[in-house]
């Protein structure tokens, strides 16, 4: 029975209600210091935030907490209902907190703030030593969490930050996924490196910031995106973040010589946003109101940026709005160029701005450089030259500037070392995985894409994956929404029967 009448049970929700409460204020503050915090403020900021996440910590981990945990496991929950779910991840959670030090947690926090404002200032002055001393400390801090959470069953310092954000996963499978991705992206790259590269030029004239923000925000409510509960804003480096169910912000930052980036920056944080704006909302206020992991997150950004927002459907749509808005530069453009362009693949510096063929091997060097990190084989001094030549051994280029090399990504300078960044490849293979079993239940699909439908495709999602938040990992999602365990195959064969389409095209 769910029994949801238990004392305990009422005085734990009551608990994670404050927590969800203290989360969304440091949350916020987050969001303000990533949009418009004035840059003398950072130091007390992170001093704020390092006492939300203290007291959350605290409150967390309590006794009581433990005790109500414990009196609620031995009763007999219904297994389907939302009350079992709830205890068995406030248990997930509080286990793992409570191996974590409070202070150790606020210290996180304060230098993650500091951390921030020093990689804005060397990113702009091209400058790695202004941020190396707290790159230093931040690996420190990785390190100690990882032996906190340590267990016999982790072969590697990465595991146990893997397992934070990806349960189910660890450094041994994902070499084992990295490598099957590897042997036929690699011969896909060379194929389209061998025939005519791709035209993008019509993505490099002037586009006024006003009018492609304007036309972002477009289709964003087209998709679904509503911002009666939410909105955009601009950012060094673009994000989702949630407050609660009524309010889902996203960022995006704008070149004006180029169209992609801040469009598809702006479908990517929209398709993070639809996943949290379909929680059940009867799931606010608890741990449960939130995604998955970072690798069922990056599938539905992923999913809603490339296999729907790169897709021929979407454009037979929007192209002639996109006309509409840019005349003189895409009026005399074809769609089949357009769409050409905006597929085009090359090797590159920059991972947000890396194509669907080459973007996993940036995420596999940064893998590698933070095992390589986490395990003592490369002191941080050294990164910015190791950062190098794998670009260069890997994708035969070289950053000329740190802001396109080691400085490129806000992870490792506002966060910790490990265990986040693999979510971006794993998430690529499961969008292309939930996306053949969409059209597979809807095959006229993109039918109705060319018509400017895409609720059918997001009730979907919403039914099949969103509603659950963090009832289920990723991998128990991916066979509850699939039917099978995760596998590249699918993803793979997207990427080769669309570019083998996109060679023929002239």
């Amino acid at each position: 029975m769910s029994n949801a009448s238990a004392p305990e049970l009422n005085l734990l929700k009551a608990r994670m209600k404050e927590l969800s409460g203290l989360q969304a204020a440091a949350a916020l503050m987050y969001w303000d210091q990533a949009t418009y915090l004035p840059e003398g403020a950072a130091e007390a900021r992170g001093e704020h935030l390092a006492t939300l996440e203290k007291f959350a910590h605290q409150l967390s981990t309590a006794p009581e907490v433990g005790q109500w945990l414990e009196s609620l496991s031995r009763q007999n929950l219904d297994e389907k209902s939302n009350d079992h779910f709830l205890v068995k991840i406030a248990r997930e959670d509080f286990d793992r907190n409570s191996r974590l030090p409070a202070e150790f947690r606020a210290e996180q926090a304060s230098h993650a703030s500091r951390s921030y404002e020093a990689w804005k200032k060397a990113r702009e002055a091209n400058d790695f030593s202004i941020v190396s001393d707290h790159m230093k400390k931040t690996l420190d801090l990785s390190r100690k969490m990882a032996e906190y959470l340590r267990e016999p069953h982790h072969k590697s310092m990465i595991d146990p930050l893997i397992e934070i954000s990806d349960k189910g996963f660890n450094e041994a499978n994902l070499r084992v996924l990295f490598g099957e991705l590897r042997s036929r992206l690699l011969p896909l790259l060379e194929k389209i490196s061998a025939a005519a590269p791709f035209d993008d030029a019509c993505l490099r004239e002037h586009f006024p910031e006003d009018k492609q923000l304007a036309f972002g925000e477009n289709a964003l409510k087209k998709i679904g995106y509503e911002f009666s509960r939410g909105r955009q804003d601009k950012t060094a480096h673009p994000f989702m973040i949630r407050f609660a169910h009524s309010d889902v912000r996203i960022t995006t930052r704008v070149r004006e010589n180029y169209f992609g980036e801040a469009f598809f920056s702006t479908i990517h944080e929209g398709g993070h946003a639809l996943y949290e704006l379909g929680i059940d909302p009867s799931l606010d206020g608890t741990p449960l109101a939130q995604g998955a992991s970072t690798a069922v997150h990056e599938s539905q950004s992923r999913l809603w940026e490339n296999l729907v927002g790169r897709s021929l459907p979407f454009w037979e749509y929007f192209y002639p709005q996109l006309q509409s808005t840019f005349p003189n530069q895409l009026g005399k453009v074809s769609l089949a160029k357009f769409h050409k362009a905006i597929n085009r693949v090359e090797r590159s510096l920059i991972r947000t701005d890396a194509d669907e063929v080459t973007y996993n091997l940036h995420v596999m060097i940064r893998f590698d450089l933070e095992c390589d990190l986490l395990e003592g084989r490369l002191k941080i001094e050294d990164l910015p030259e190791a950062w190098n030549e794998r670009y260069r051994s890997d994708l035969g280029l070289l950053p000329s500037k740190l802001s396109e090399g080691v400085l490129q990504d806000v992870h490792w300078f506002h966060g910790g070392i490990g265990g986040y960044f693999q979510g971006y490849t794993i998430g690529n293979v499961m969008s292309g995985q939930i996306y053949a079993t969409a059209l597979k239940a809807m095959p006229d699909l993109e039918d109705q894409f060319r018509r400017g439908d895409f609720a059918t495709l997001r009730e979907w999602l919403r039914t099949n994956l969103h509603q659950y938040g963090r009832k289920f990992d990723g991998p128990e999602l991916m066979k509850k929404i699939t039917g099978r365990e995760l596998a590249a195959e699918d993803y793979l064969r997207y990427l080769e029967t669309k570019y083998s389409k996109l060679l023929t095209l002239a």
